[in-house]
């Protein structure tokens, strides 16, 4: 007994020691270690850190030999792996009536599934709908990418589209905008097919003057200049860049105008009559005014090939409800009818728009990875689209680097949530992704995804596997 005691008590120190250590330790529910770090905006692959989370944030990024301060619920391992923040798509669409809302809702998994942790809704026809599903997703209700939407956006009267807000007078806008602002929508976004151009520009002064950020297609009534000094945020689709790459923008644009020319020949005299030093000088006062550009390159090359490119068979049509696979008929329909004129027309629009990335990279604009993914745009596929996207971007001139930073980068920057996404650093957003390859060196390594962090909630290659299994089973059981 006299033997037992001093080692009773002798063990009793020692557990009040490892109890008083462990509390001095700082308790975390995720430890992703031994990965290889990117650095997008710095274009460097980092070793030895580690990433420490905390539900949906990043609360340190740390050198691996200072884990042992940190207590974790979980400790994943990835040796041999790469670990970058999560895609944005900015420019997507949930829509196709009511009826539809079900196989929109689906496409929620496609995303997250593709490494998407966040899209940009550009307006579909399902705005109220597409709002709910915001709130449900940041309240954990729903599984989905977090989703920053426009709402309803503004049209002129007898609009092309649903889902607008039908406005010809500046009491209109100012009556549309409060609306908008009390649905804390996240961007105004403006078309063009039936809205007065001096409404467009009264729509983006009054929203200017609010503080709420545009985006939207340009009028044919107007040059490129006129929507950057009225302060449109980003420019949707990059064929419109081609209007302002040439010296005779002002004079085809007040032809158009005027009636006297219509805005497909205007786009044939574009072409003709392209300068590199006009779009260069376009480019810089673009950068010089802060408006972006949203390329969706991936639907008009789609669109551009489709006469050669047979779509019918593309496994990804497994995952796309019969409902919204039955929209993308209107493009095939109307592509159909082109002649061969047309049919070389649209090809020379797409090269020669894509052509323009390097150029716009040079001059300085933002360029913001988008896709048009969603109804209505034939073979646009939600998820896997972005990583085309960005393909293309390299394919066209960018490098690897530049193509990860508009997927990465500039979305939160022009949405002003660079302070919670965009890289890994504390006080970020924990929405990651796991590769097996390096995008650094060839982006094509997006697709290479082991696993999604979304929020802080983790999908293995397992889980996502399940997401994808279930939505493709959903969708056969139609």
């Amino acid at each position: 007994m006299t033997i037992l005691k001093p080692l009773a008590g002798a063990m009793l120190a020692l557990g009040l020691l490892g109890a008083a250590h462990a509390a001095d330790k700082i308790a975390v529910d995720l430890v992703l270690t031994r990965a290889t770090l990117i650095d997008v905006a710095g274009g460097k692959a980092v070793k030895g850190k580690s990433v420490v989370l905390r539900g949906d944030t990043i609360v340190a990024v740390v050198d691996d030999r200072q884990l042992s301060g940190y207590a974790a619920k979980k400790t994943i391992r990835l040796p041999g792996k790469y670990l970058m923040p999560g895609l944005w798509d900015t420019h997507v669409h949930f829509g196709g009536g009511p009826a539809l809302i079900e196989e929109n809702k689906h496409l929620l998994a496609l995303y997250l599934a593709n490494g998407i942790t966040a899209v940009r809704d550009c307006s579909g026809d399902l705005p109220d709908t597409v709002l709910a599903w915001r709130g449900q997703i940041q309240a954990g209700q729903l599984e989905g990418p977090t989703i920053f939407t426009s709402g309803a956006k503004l049209e002129g009267y007898k609009p092309l589209w649903k889902g607008t807000i039908e406005v010809g007078t500046p009491e209109e806008v100012s009556k549309a905008l409060d609306g908008l602002q009390a649905q804390k929508v996240d961007f105004v976004k403006i078309t063009e097919n039936t809205l007065k151009p001096e409404i467009y520009l009264e729509a983006l002064r009054q929203a200017r003057e609010r503080g709420m950020r545009t985006s939207g297609h340009i009028p044919v009534q107007l040059t490129l200049a006129q929507m950057f000094d009225a302060g449109l945020g980003t420019v949707e689709h990059q064929s419109y860049l081609l209007r302002s790459s040439t010296p005779k923008e002002a004079e085809l644009t007040a032809q158009v105008a005027a009636g006297t020319l219509t805005g497909k020949e205007a786009m044939k005299q574009s072409l003709q009559t392209y300068d590199e030093a006009a779009a260069r000088a376009s480019f810089r006062y673009m950068a010089a005014k802060g408006t972006a550009v949203v390329p969706t390159l991936s639907v008009s090359r789609v669109v551009a090939y489709l006469d050669r490119d047979d779509h019918s068979h593309d496994p990804a049509l497994q995952y796309i409800g019969k409902g919204l696979r039955a929209t993308y008929d209107w493009r095939v329909q109307r592509a159909a009818q082109d002649n061969a004129e047309a049919i070389a027309q649209r090809k020379a629009v797409f090269e020669k728009s894509a052509s323009l990335l390097p150029l716009l990279a040079q001059e300085g604009v933002s360029i913001i990875a988008g896709t048009d993914a969603g109804f209505l745009n034939s073979y646009d596929y939600p998820g896997q689209a972005l990583h085309d996207e960005i393909g293309l971007y390299v394919q066209y001139g960018l490098t690897p680097v530049q193509a990860l930073q508009t997927a990465v980068i500039n979305g939160p920057r022009f949405l002003g949530h660079l302070d919670r996404y965009g890289s890994l650093e504390a006080g970020k957003v924990a929405d990651l992704l796991v590769l097996d390859a390096n995008p650094l060196q060839d982006i094509a390594a997006t697709r290479k995804i082991r696993t999604v962090v979304s929020r802080g909630q983790v999908y293995d290659r397992a889980r996502l596997d399940r997401m994808l299994a279930d939505t493709k089973a959903w969708v056969a059981a139609q």
